[in-house]
């Protein structure tokens, strides 16, 4: 049944997106951060509905009257400078075997991204598209959080299986990029039941991010929580929304869980925790052996590990080179974030902005932090909030000119508390 459920709402939404082709950028998220096919068990499970979408959303670009010029900025020239670099590392690759199948992977993912860039070009799809990605992964949150509330305490929150958050330390991650994107959504809403529904999402999403086990996503959920508090001069309420994930820690969650989290003070004596720091003397040995790096999951035959980090990982397969670039587009996004908190702040018409570019970088923590101990350098999710931050600092900027055009009203009402406490 839920075959035949996912089936027809893919193609019930073709027709939408020949006819409006930002709507398959949604579809196309939607279908690579929830996986919703992945949750059937028949043949759905192996349709090839992202490349569908993919299809019909160039096939409408190209017959729409709309006009769809690729906004080029500092930010997409390295990352587009990037991406032939990791082809350059891909064709000349120690491991061929290992390396094209990767590229296969990652270059589509490079490409709906520039797409993303092209279609989601006004203020009310910039957050369509926020509220697509929060939602798909906060339904694992929701769902893990709800696991974890009704005995399932003692095993590992899990991802959807054959995607890019199947295992418990990369769905950590994702939910502590998207535990932001939530508070944004949330403070967008006008209707109270609506908001107080994203409130119990965030506190479940926080719950499943211990559920996982994952001490990655522990100390990435520290940092993004820190930051947050950093940023915010709500700083009371901003704690009273934590005590539920404290009262889950000396209550539900059971002794194995405590004695697994205390490895990260003594990760010398743990094998896991070990093994990373292996792993990540392995990526550096083989920058070191080669300038270019191995190519993509050359790690995996170099030192018969992976690279366990987004850093290490980008360092071992492609050189000192692409660390640098992978580095370089994060501070520049960091940067152009800061930029839009900077001069929106004092426009009202223009705080939509303001507090979506705050939440980014409390998003952006997150993945530095987790990410360093998870390889997920290629995750969409970071590249699509790259982008996001491209596009919404062109609006911002188009808004401040004198004869700019009108600026779009938000979706709904702020929040008094986002809109008083990110001003930073």
């Amino acid at each position: 049944m839920r075959d035949i459920a996912i089936t027809l709402i893919i193609f019930g939404l073709l027709p939408v997106i020949l006819s409006r082709p930002y709507v398959g950028i949604l579809v196309w998220s939607w279908l690579g951060y929830m996986n919703p096919h992945r949750l059937a068990w028949g043949f759905s499970t192996t349709m090839p509905f992202a490349m569908m979408v993919a299809l019909a959303t160039f096939a409408a670009m190209i017959a729409s009257k709309e006009r769809h010029p690729l906004p080029w900025s500092r930010e997409t020239v390295v990352l587009l400078i990037l991406v032939l670099w990791m082809f350059m590392t891909t064709a000349l690759s120690l491991y061929p075997w290992l390396a094209w199948p990767q590229w296969d992977k990652v270059w589509r993912i490079m490409l709906m991204t520039y797409v993303t860039l092209m279609l989601i070009n006004d203020p009310q799809r910039v957050r369509l598209l926020i509220y697509v990605i929060a939602l798909s992964i906060g339904f694992y949150g929701f769902k893990g959080g709800v696991f974890v509330l009704t005995g399932g305490s003692s095993n590992s929150v899990l991802g959807p299986q054959g995607s890019f958050i199947e295992d418990r330390n990369s769905l950590g991650l994702a939910m502590i990029m998207t535990v932001p994107l939530l508070y944004y959504m949330r403070a967008q809403m006008t209707h109270v039941w609506a908001r107080m529904g994203l409130l119990v999402g965030i506190v479940l999403t926080l719950i499943a991010i211990v559920g996982t086990h994952s001490r990655g996503a522990l100390l990435g959920l520290a940092a993004m929580m820190l930051f947050f508090l950093l940023k915010s001069r709500q700083k009371f309420a901003a704690i009273l929304a934590m005590i539920p994930l404290a009262l889950v820690l000396l209550y539900v969650m059971p002794e194995e869980w405590f004695q697994r989290m205390e490895t990260i003070e003594h990760w010398e004596e743990d094998e896991s925790a070990s093994e990373r720091v292996r792993a990540w003397h392995n990526a550096i040995d083989l920058a070191q052996h080669r300038f270019i790096g191995g190519g993509m999951r050359a790690l995996v035959v170099w030192g018969g590990r992976d690279s366990h980090s987004i850093y290490f990982g980008m360092l071992g397969e492609h050189g000192w080179v692409g660390l640098g670039l992978f580095l370089l587009l994060l501070l520049l996004t960091w940067r152009s974030a800061s930029w839009i908190i900077r001069n929106a702040k004092r426009q009202p018409e223009l705080r939509w902005a303001r507090d979506l570019a705050a939440m980014i970088q409390v998003s952006l923590v997150g993945y530095m932090v987790a990410g360093a101990f998870l390889g997920l350098q290629y995750f969409d999710m970071y590249y699509h909030l790259v982008v996001i931050v491209v596009m919404t600092k062109i609006l911002v900027r188009r808004a401040l000119e004198p004869d700019g055009p009108a600026r779009a009203p938000p979706l709904g009402r702020r929040a008094p508390a986002l809109a008083r406490g990110m001003d930073r």
